[in-house]
């Protein structure tokens, strides 16, 4: 993959993040100030590579789960917006006992992220904004909510068995070790607390991400955390 074709491939995935719409070579040719032909030459060439795909003849393309991966894999030092931080730092150090301040940094990463958030210790599962995660346009169908639910309903067996120890996990689509074809990221942070070092924070949502926004906040999150409850 060319600079250019990364570039472009960073555009998709931005786009359509934001807007859940297919992305034409026209919008991309307007950010590029290259013409039209150019910008899809480079597109064609990006599906051929498997990074985006046209899921119908007139519409433009959107990422496939290895785009999202080289995205996600070409973002370095993502941090956390600073304002937002701030917010979730003041809910979670105010909430007093260990069980509220985890449930609180979950509430929170579930309402700036539009995603479900989610915190797992030694007493379970606790997730919050199922209904906004089920509002987004990919989960309208049912078998894509079937999915999710299923994923969610494993999520706390797979994260007690397989015990994650990276302090920052992403799983992209297919990737899910539960729930291949939920159509969805999860993305978790780990964090010691009272209970065990191996408890998480994040979120799960469409693989439609805005990832810099949501990894820099889970991983925040984790670390605030560990550093409140230890």
């Amino acid at each position: 993959m060319t600079p250019r074709q990364q570039s472009i491939l960073h555009a998709v995935v931005e786009l359509y993040a934001q807007t859940a719409e297919p992305v034409g070579s026209l919008a991309l040719s307007e950010m590029f100030e290259a013409s039209s032909a150019t910008i899809r030459s480079e597109m064609v060439t990006l599906e051929r590579l498997g990074y985006i795909y046209q899921p119908h003849i007139s519409a433009g393309r959107v990422p496939t789960d290895k785009g999202y991966r080289a995205y996600v894999n070409s973002k370095e030092n993502i941090s956390a917006d600073g304002r937002v931080s701030q917010a979730i730092a003041k809910r979670v150090k105010s909430a007093g006992e260990v069980d509220r301040s985890i449930k609180q940094a979950a509430d929170s990463l579930a309402e700036v992220t539009g995603n479900v958030g989610l915190a797992f210790t030694n007493n379970g599962l606790y997730t919050t904004g199922l209904a906004g995660l089920f509002g987004q346009p990919e989960f309208l169908l049912g078998s894509q909510a079937y999915e999710v639910a299923r994923l969610l309903d494993n999520l706390d067996e797979w994260l007690s068995e397989a015990a994650p120890e990276g302090r920052l996990s992403v799983y992209i689509g297919s990737e899910n070790p539960v729930g291949k074809a939920s159509g969805a990221s999860l993305i978790i942070a780990r964090f010691a607390s009272p209970y065990s070092n191996n408890s998480y924070v994040g979120v799960l949502g469409p693989t439609r991400q805005s990832y810099e926004k949501t990894i820099g906040l889970v991983d925040y999150t984790g670390r605030l955390l560990e550093e409140v409850l230890n």
